[in-house]
């Protein structure tokens, strides 16, 4: 939403000089009572808080739970301003008002270079201009959805404000009642109190509290928590242990029917007319149902059956004729040809610019100069793609695990003809995400398909083959870099060259095509290379946004989960060439970065840097920012009949705040998974149009017997809380090659690493 959101932010600063729009307040995220559902017996205090029946506190979930505890995380501050055990709170899915948009998740598209001059609030002005205005925007907006590692940081102010209000107006209503100073009550194991004996619990003054306005709220000082910055027990592990979580694949409904669905295996391609009298007579087969491309889909054929493997079989047995794109057979060969030759012409998109870099190259005594390649990847999430949906009556009703609701719906109501009041979407758990999730493809097929069934519900899943073959993959980028030294081996420049497709246009095109442009620079691009935060005087980075034809999406970490490669590695290279280890070479470069510093020391100490290893071990190491929250790890790695084993990772964090390390550890454990995954196995081909690899024996999981032990550090901080789900995800490749040059002395500058000799 660069190039819209932009344009009112611009147009919000202009128009402040004149009508004062810039002086306005913030739009309140606290709502109003009556946008929260009641059932007999609750009591709404806000948008997010109310009171049940049986006195427990209900909370407005905004975001969806895909295995990064969210659901845990956000009752937590609830809890903890309210002074009730977790286990008293409950959740809810929340509705589609505005004050449950992902502010901060927008947000993250301002931001400023590490090695900026900053303000008085250590954030430098012109970055603090544009994020009060997009705020302004996004509140405005109010775009729900999980995503960029922000839940929490979105969280951190509303929930906590809404749950003070809340406990304000308890606490008021009781004084009031009992004519007693609001000083001298507290609220204690769900039940208002005072020191005399007098006692409610919050049910029974529910009512009351609902019509008390308070006079001021206060969040609870740091010093007085009693459950932030605890490893709370997660509270979906029960439901998940004992089977009662419902996933998307969960959901059975009476009458429910299964479908489906073949698409054509050239990207973009599409298809004939298929005879529906294929499956006449087929075990348990309903029917046929043609598929348009839609919401970004190739388009393809679905079989109704009263099974999923009936429709399974049925669809697979179809004689078929495909049709070629217009644009022609992709392949990754010619791509990676095409990305190379762009990098290596320059031009593109200026990110970052600091100093002559130029002028410094000319008087460079010497230059390293390398380039850098990351494949294609697939989101494989263990759920494959599925919706469930029913369409009767002109309404529409669908049961999904999506990372982005109003964009489900809004697809629902298009593909049915209907009114986005007419969809009711039941947003179930998430079997994996990783950004996959942020598409509404098989929403609209569903919808399509249910369309056909006279009513009838019916459960779209896609074959694993299906889901590999028709992802919004990664972008393929490639990156040069150069860097010059003087004759004292020290850097004097740094130039930065990179190329791949770009997320955003894609995106936007698929969802909001009324406000997408092309040509408005894309920073998940760049992210990772423009911002690094070693203080090289001179430095200029810039990226080629090249079309390629391949349908790209949002992947966990983005940009940075293949930039962070290119520059972690690259900065070991130019240590090479200073004569300095990789560990002195960043402390030297990290003087005026002194949080990056603590991380990067925090690291290196727990790993024991510079100590003796077994034979055949070695250690490397990477530092990155992404998502608010710095990162460096160092990795333990050997070689084992010419394959990388990585034995053991120390991973340090600076993520601000922390609600709950037990689960941010967690997080860490699962990136340095999917992230090694991805490092030693992750790549997508596509030959004559059509992608190679289809399940996971052709592109494999790490095995339980290969994942190394991960020892999480987080640093104590008092800043409000940043992304933990993605951050680190981008250092654990750098650390492994890096690791494997000290081990083989032959760098490695593509991925996967699939060889350590």
């Amino acid at each position: 939403m660069k190039r819209r959101t932009w344009i009112l932010s611009a147009l919000g600063a202009t128009g402040g000089l004149i009508i004062g729009w810039g002086a306005l307040p913030q739009r309140s995220r606290l709502g109003k009572p009556e946008m929260m559902s009641l059932g007999k017996g609750d009591v709404a205090l806000n948008g997010w808080i109310k009171i049940a029946a049986d006195g427990s506190v209900v909370m407005a979930m905004p975001r969806a739970e895909m295995g990064q505890g969210i659901h845990t995380a956000l009752p937590m501050l609830v809890a903890e301003e309210l002074d009730i055990a977790l286990t008293q709170v409950r959740i809810e899915q929340a509705g589609a008002d505005s004050i449950y948009g992902n502010v901060s998740m927008m947000l993250a598209d301002v931001s400023g270079h590490p090695m900026a001059s900053e303000g008085p609030d250590g954030m430098p002005y012109t970055v603090r201009l544009k994020r009060h205005l997009m705020g302004k925007v996004a509140r405005e907006l109010g775009i729900n959805a999980t995503g960029g590692s922000s839940s929490v940081a979105d969280a951190w102010g509303p929930v906590r404000l809404a749950a003070a209000t809340a406990r304000a107006s308890l606490l008021g209503a009781a004084a009031a009642q009992w004519k007693l100073p609001l000083a001298d009550l507290q609220i204690q194991n769900g039940r208002v109190t005072h020191a005399s004996g007098k006692s409610a619990s919050l049910a029974e003054l529910a009512s009351a509290a609902a019509s008390h306005s308070p006079d001021e709220v206060t969040l609870k000082p740091r010093a007085s928590w009693k459950l932030l910055g605890t490893s709370a027990a997660r509270v979906d592990v029960s439901a998940k242990v004992n089977g009662t979580a419902q996933y998307g694949l969960d959901v059975r409904l009476p009458g429910m029917l299964y479908a489906s669905v073949r698409q054509c295996p050239m990207l973009g391609g599409g298809l004939a007319p298929v005879d529906a009298k294929q499956v006449e007579g087929k075990p348990g087969v309903e029917q046929l149902v043609m598929l348009p491309s839609l919401a970004g889909s190739t388009a393809g054929v679905a079989v109704v059956a009263r099974s999923w493997w009936q429709a399974q079989q049925a669809v697979q047995g179809l004689k078929v004729d495909w049709t070629t794109p217009a644009s022609g057979k992709l392949d990754t060969k010619i791509i990676a040809e095409a990305l190379e030759t762009v990098a290596r012409r320059g031009g593109g998109k200026t990110f970052f610019s600091a100093g002559n870099v130029t002028q410094a190259e000319s008087f460079s005594a010497t230059t390293v100069e390398s380039f850098y390649s990351a494949p294609y990847l697939a989101h494989a999430t263990m759920e494959p793609m599925n919706c469930t949906a029913r369409v009767a009556d002109g309404k529409v009703e669908i049961w999904a695990p999506t990372q982005v609701p109003q964009l489900a719906r809004a697809a629902a109501a298009k593909v049915a003809g209907v009114e986005l009041a007419q969809v009711t979407l039941h947003q179930t758990l998430l079997g994996g995400g990783f950004g996959r999730r942020l598409e509404v493809d098989s929403v609209a097929q569903a919808v399509r398909i249910a369309m056909a069934t006279q009513g009838k519900p019916v459960q779209l899943i896609w074959s694993r083959e299906e889901d590999m073959q028709h992802d919004f993959y990664r972008p393929m980028n490639v990156a040069l870099l150069r860097a010059g030294f003087d004759k004292n081996k020290s850097v004097i420049s740094l130039r930065i060259q990179s190329a791949g497709q770009a997320i955003a246009p894609h995106f936007m095109n698929r969802h909001f095509p009324v406000m997408s442009d092309s040509d408005s620079p894309d920073k998940a691009t760049a992210e990772g290379l423009c911002d690094i935060p070693y203080g090289f005087g001179n430095q200029k980075m810039s990226h080629n946004e090249s079309p390629m034809g391949v349908p790209v999406g949002f992947w966990r970490s983005v940009g940075h989960s293949h930039n962070a490669f290119f520059s972690e590695c690259f900065v070991d290279e130019m240590a090479e060439a200073s004569g300095l280890d990789p560990l002195a070479f960043r402390r030297e470069w990290l003087a005026e970065a002194p949080r990056h510093l603590k991380v990067l020391n925090l690291a290196a100490s727990k790993a024991k840097w510079g100590e003796p290893l077994p034979a055949g071990r070695a250690r490397g190491m990477a530092l990155h920012q992404s998502f608010g929250s710095i990162v460096a790890q160092v990795a333990e790695v050997s070689v084992e009949k010419g394959v990388p084993r990585v034995h053991h990772v120390v991973c340090a964090m600076d993520c601000g705040t922390v609600v709950n390390p037990g689960v941010v550890a967690q997080q860490v454990e699962s990136s340095v998974v999917f992230a090694l995954t991805a490092a030693l196995y992750g790549k997508i081909d596509i030959e004559g149009g059509e992608v190679q690899q289809s399940t996971f024996t052709n592109y494999p999981l790490l095995q339980l017997a290969q994942t190394p032990h991960v020892q999480t550090y987080l640093v104590d901080s008092e800043r409000d809380p940043t992304g933990a789900g993605e951050p680190a995800v981008p250092p654990l490749a750098p650390a492994v090659a890096n690791a494997l040059f000290a081990l083989t002395g032959k760098r490695q500058r593509s991925l996967p690493l699939q060889t350590g000799t």
